[in-house]
């Protein structure tokens, strides 16, 4: 009742949270204000497709069995239609995923997209099984901070290009993504987006559902750290303790006060978390913010940080990590048949893009990665060659158009292999030759002639003078190109955490990584195991996928009306007026 009367004083005063929390200094490291920011329920880091999904649950919107339906799956229909007055996210979310498998780690994740996608893995486009209705007294108070307009990263990817997924894949709950996209297909076997079309529908999203009022854009998080009630009083937590009396539903703790009013246990002990940063306003004026948030969640994506070779010379000029770069140059006309080859480094599908975009454009490729062409783990040997031709066609070449060493009589037309011991930079080629047998009647070449690849392949070093370095199995090989495209994925940057976030994964010995160290969640909560009262979502928790992170909004909304409901404490059906 002391949490409800909180919130409507905060109603009455009508003050913005983050408008009164920029108004304040940014705190220092080690202490704590007299008077304390605002308390926001739930803080969101991230407003792509995973805090879109998250808000729309939290803001009321319940998803129910569709009793005018029949999922696909006897077991799981038979299970749905024992509770079917409850909500997906009132149950025992454990036990509808059991037994279920997908494309995705987390059994939440496929439980929702099969209710959302009925055996969608098949070939099928069965509709939905599930029902919305707004409740408004399960609405909890959030913010949604982004350092864009929602949609995440979909508004800095390449607009030509198509989505991996289906375009109905990347809808969320309640809008179907044909409805905003004025139904069209580009033929009668693909049904893929561009990414403008995909952050088009991410935005129109936020405003059908009414989800504006909970986003704040433009807004940098720069900390996010614990504040823990000690023996003296609260303080920052400056290092990281295990809670012997916190996990996942626990109603150990009933909570403290801060400025007179009882915190929710949030599994943590009845610690809040401090968010600071700021947001860029005109004038790209810097307004920095200081908030308390009783549960924070990570909904960051993973395509802050490039992953780097680790190579001498990675950070000349010419080098460079996204492939945005290759399109700038590309526009700005730096680049033409005439110029050197540019080097492309990676063999996944960002890289594939690099390649479709350099070809188009009659630009020579020399394609470099570690992996055998027969590797069974290439991601094209798991794309269906009927939805994905461009990458099977980048697949052809990689394995038709590779560089061997040909006859001596052709040394004049090919870089040139040389000894560790030699400058192994004093000698060139301008062009390439291709394998012998790929010369004449094949197909392939006569698509892009001017690509060669270098399967297992590194680069040793590049050099100032435009020149790269390539170790194969018997030699070196150096050539001049014209700029390198290193693409090799992405890691998250979760700077704002101690330690960079590194003790909340699979293996805290090791930075985060999305494929291979996630960050270590309970199954059915996706709150972090190591750290209550913290969330993550998304491509943190390995979902790279849209179709699979609206599992973890699940999860999560589930997670916190139980434990609310557990308390006594459910959230009023007045509306969210802390932003």
């Amino acid at each position: 009742m002391r949490q409800q009367q909180h919130w409507q004083t905060q109603r009455q005063q009508a003050v913005p949270a983050l408008a009164q929390a920029a108004a304040m200094p940014l705190l220092e490291e080690t202490t704590l204000p007299q008077d304390h920011p605002p308390t926001v329920p739930v803080v969101i880091i991230g407003n792509g497709p995973s805090g879109i999904c998250l808000s729309y649950l939290l803001s009321g919107h319940k998803p129910y069995l569709d009793t005018a339906t029949v999922h696909p799956n006897p077991i799981i229909y038979r299970k749905l239609q024992e509770t079917k007055h409850l909500s997906i996210t009132e149950q025992d979310l454990e036990y509808l995923s059991e037994g279920l498998e997908g494309r995705s780690r987390n059994p939440v994740a496929v439980l929702f997209d099969t209710l959302l996608h009925p055996n969608a893995d098949f070939g099928y486009e069965f509709p939905p099984v599930l029902q919305w209705r707004r409740d408004k007294q399960h609405h909890i108070p959030h913010l949604v901070l982004g350092r864009a307009t929602p949609g995440g990263a979909w508004h800095a990817m390449e607009g030509s290009m198509l989505t991996i997924s289906l375009g109905i894949w990347m809808e969320l709950p309640g809008v179907n993504y044909r409805d905003l996209t004025n139904g069209k297909r580009r033929d009668a076997t693909s049904d893929r987006a561009t990414p403008e079309e995909i952050s088009s529908y991410y935005r129109n999203y936020v405003k059908l559902k009414g989800l504006q009022k909970n986003f704040v854009d433009n807004t940098y998080v720069t900390s996010v750290q614990k504040l823990c009630r000690g023996h003296e009083g609260e303080g920052l937590e400056n290092g990281h303790t295990d809670q012997g009396d916190g996990g996942v539903g626990d109603g150990g703790n009933e909570g403290f006060e801060v400025n007179g009013v009882e915190c929710l246990n949030n599994g943590g002990g009845g610690a809040l978390w401090e968010v600071r940063g700021y947001q860029q306003v005109q004038n790209d004026t810097h307004v920095p913010f200081s908030l308390f948030a009783e549960n924070v969640v990570l909904a960051t994506g993973a395509s802050d940080s490039p992953v780097r070779l680790g190579a001498e010379g990675e950070d000349l000029p010419f080098v460079f990590h996204s492939i945005s770069d290759l399109g700038l140059a590309v526009s700005r006309r730096k680049l033409d048949m005439n110029s050197d080859p540019v080097l492309i480094v990676g063999a996944g599908l960002s890289a594939a893009d690099a390649v479709l975009c350099a070809c188009n454009s009659n630009i020579r490729v020399l394609h470099v990665f570690r992996k055998s062409v027969d590797d069974p783990e290439l991601i094209f040997k798991q794309l269906p060659k009927t939805l994905y031709p461009e990458y099977h066609k980048v697949y052809n070449m990689m394995c038709s158009q590779t560089y061997t060493n040909v006859a001596p009589s052709s040394a004049l037309n090919r870089p040139q292999a040389v000894s560790i011991a030699s400058s192994v930079c004093a000698k060139m080629c301008p062009k390439p030759q291709l394998a012998a047998g790929n010369m004449a009647g094949n197909t392939s070449v006569s698509l892009f002639p001017d690509y060669t690849s270098f399967p297992e392949h590194c680069v040793v070093s590049f050099q100032s003078d435009m020149k790269c370095l390539l170790q194969g199995n018997n030699s070196l090989k150096a050539f001049k190109i014209s700029m390198a495209l290193v693409l090799i994925g992405t890691n998250p940057n979760l700077f704002f955490l101690k330690g960079q976030g590194q003790y909340l994964g699979q293996d805290p010995t090791k930075p985060i990584s999305c494929t291979q160290n996630p960050i270590d969640i309970h199954p059915y909560t996706f709150e972090c195991t190591k750290e209550p009262g913290l969330f993550a979502m998304g491509p943190l928790v390995g979902d790279n996928f849209v179709r699979f992170l609206k599992g973890g909004a699940l999860g999560i909304a589930s997670c916190l009306l139980k434990r609310l409901k557990k308390k006594g404490k459910l959230i009023s059906n007045e509306e969210n007026n802390f932003i």
